[in-house]
């Protein structure tokens, strides 16, 4: 089974790192769960092209379609394929297919096959490109909420009839390892308050707590994420240098939070090393909510 999208893993597995109340600090070593490492890809496989009869249209198996809605679990959403099982957009449900494309699986002249890394990255690449048009907002706002996009393909065997599509959903996590219903249309939801509101990122805890989970903010929370913390490398700055970025920034946003110059609370989180390989390279700043 192929990877997980890298912003997906990156919104799902957080990883706290320090809170600071007051004046006084408050320290402690990464504690959440690291996310898990994706299977090692061997030599990408490849095939000769196919002398077998192309398919038909009437063989070939049905293409998803845009704006369709699916009842998905958090176990569909991280797997690299899935069943359409579509239903009503008027009814439950937790995926809307943004957008689909056509898969490129002919290099130097032959077919690779539809669960290779070359195929796997061209998906993990489209579909985070595709979805801020969709949802809106600007990069901040989409880091700032729970909605994340994730990828499918067909399956080899759908594959092997002759599909080349694939497909971008975008999903909202409620709480580690479950999704959340979703509204029926999703375009252009973060550009706007109510929408930023609902699907925001919250916390049931302060920063630093062993409560502390990240949740929908339309849900029971305590705590917000009110700011990120941009990085200007490519590469990991070390544990250093990201636990000092975040210090001014998180400060000054729980000091305006609160209103009171002398009195208020804020927490930092910042990107551990296997998180900036997984696509999470900005930090976080909490506030009470």
């Amino acid at each position: 089974m192929r990877s997980r999208l890298p912003v997906l893993l990156a919104a799902i597995a957080v990883t706290l790192v320090a809170v600071v109340v007051g004046w006084r600090t408050y320290q402690q070593q990464p504690g959440a769960e690291p996310a898990p490492a994706p299977p090692s890809a061997g030599p990408e496989p490849t095939s000769s092209p196919s002398t077998t009869a192309t398919p038909t249209p009437a063989d070939l198996p049905p293409s998803p379609r845009e704006d369709a809605c699916s009842r998905l679990s958090y176990s569909d959403a991280v797997a690299p394929t899935t069943s359409p099982r579509t239903v009503p957009c008027d009814s439950e449900h937790t995926s809307v297919t943004f957008a689909v494309g056509e898969l490129d699986t002919v290099v130097g002249g032959h077919l690779v096959t539809v669960d290779s890394e070359r195929v796997r990255d061209q998906v993990a690449r489209a579909c985070p490109d595709l979805f801020g048009d969709h949802v809106g907002g600007t990069l901040e706002q989409r880091r700032l909420s729970v909605l994340r996009p994730v990828g499918f393909t067909p399956t080899v065997e759908q594959s092997d009839r002759g599909a080349t599509w694939f497909r971008c959903d975008v999903v909202a996590v409620a709480r580690r390892t479950t999704l959340a219903t979703l509204d029926s249309r999703l375009a252009g939801v973060l550009g706007t308050d109510v929408g930023r509101a609902r699907y925001g990122l919250c916390a049931t805890a302060g920063p630093g707590n062993t409560g502390f989970g990240t949740v929908i903010c339309s849900g029971a929370h305590s705590w917000r994420a009110v700011r990120t913390v941009t990085f200007g490398s490519d590469a990991y700055p070390g544990i250093d240098t990201v636990r000092e970025a975040g210090t001014r920034p998180c400060r000054a946003a729980g000091r305006a939070a609160s209103g009171d110059a002398l009195d208020f609370r804020w927490g930092y989180e910042w990107p551990t090393a296997e998180q900036w390989r997984e696509g999470r390279t900005y930090g976080i700043c909490w506030v009470p909510a």
